[in-house]
């Protein structure tokens, strides 16, 4: 296999609107590649937030929220699809004693203790079961945690159709903008990821 033709793997990359796409779900957004590959990609918007804070979410399952460092969070819209089911992507909560662990190191053969979990390269997962809720309502759970109500989705070939279409821009994820940068700046934080501020786009010109 040559290095042309490896597949794209866009995994924990941000994914910048251009001024040109115009899908009402992603127009000024950033969104945090969850998983790429040859069959598609999953994502969650980053920027948008929806109607609702955290607390008022826990409401909603009935469930208390102990953070208070999380009560006034934002829930974000995710993406089009299941715009009803929550996801929650939140750094690594591993079930093994890593008390001798190597800051930063990850083994490939541990498990998340949530039982819903895809585990990203990066130092993060994403969750979509109750379980994850549990631990924060009581005061625990990950300690940076960011939710979204839906998630984008692109099936075989389409996410390479619009990097081909000068739709996106794209960039290696940074945990500071993610988690770290109010969600109004997280569109021009992520530009700068690139050198690049807003003036410089033009619907026309793209970087994949």
């Amino acid at each position: 296999m040559t290095l042309d033709s490896a597949p794209m793997n866009l995994t924990h990359h941000f994914l910048i609107a251009m001024p040109g796409l115009e899908d009402e779900a992603f127009a000024g957004s950033v969104v945090y590649l969850c998983e790429h590959s040859e069959r598609g990609a999953l994502g969650l918007v980053i920027n948008k937030p929806s109607d609702i804070d955290l607390k008022t979410l826990f409401d909603k399952v009935e469930l208390p929220l102990l953070r208070t460092d999380l009560t006034d969070s934002v829930v974000f819209q995710g993406g089009p699809v299941q715009t009803e089911r929550g996801f929650v992507l939140h750094e690594a909560v591993l079930a093994v004693d890593d008390s001798n662990a190597v800051p930063g190191e990850i083994e490939s053969d541990v498990e998340s203790i949530y039982a819903s979990t895809m585990t990203i390269p990066g130092g993060l997962e994403m969750t979509t079961s109750r379980d994850v809720l549990e631990a924060l309502s009581t005061g625990n759970g990950p300690r940076r945690v960011l939710v979204t109500l839906g998630y984008s989705a692109w099936g075989e070939g389409q996410l390479e159709a619009e990097l081909g279409e000068n739709s996106w821009l794209t960039v290696e994820a940074d945990l500071g903008v993610l988690f770290d940068t109010p969600y109004e700046q997280r569109y021009e934080k992520a530009l700068l990821l690139l050198g690049l501020q807003a003036w410089m786009l033009s619907p026309e010109a793209g970087h994949a």
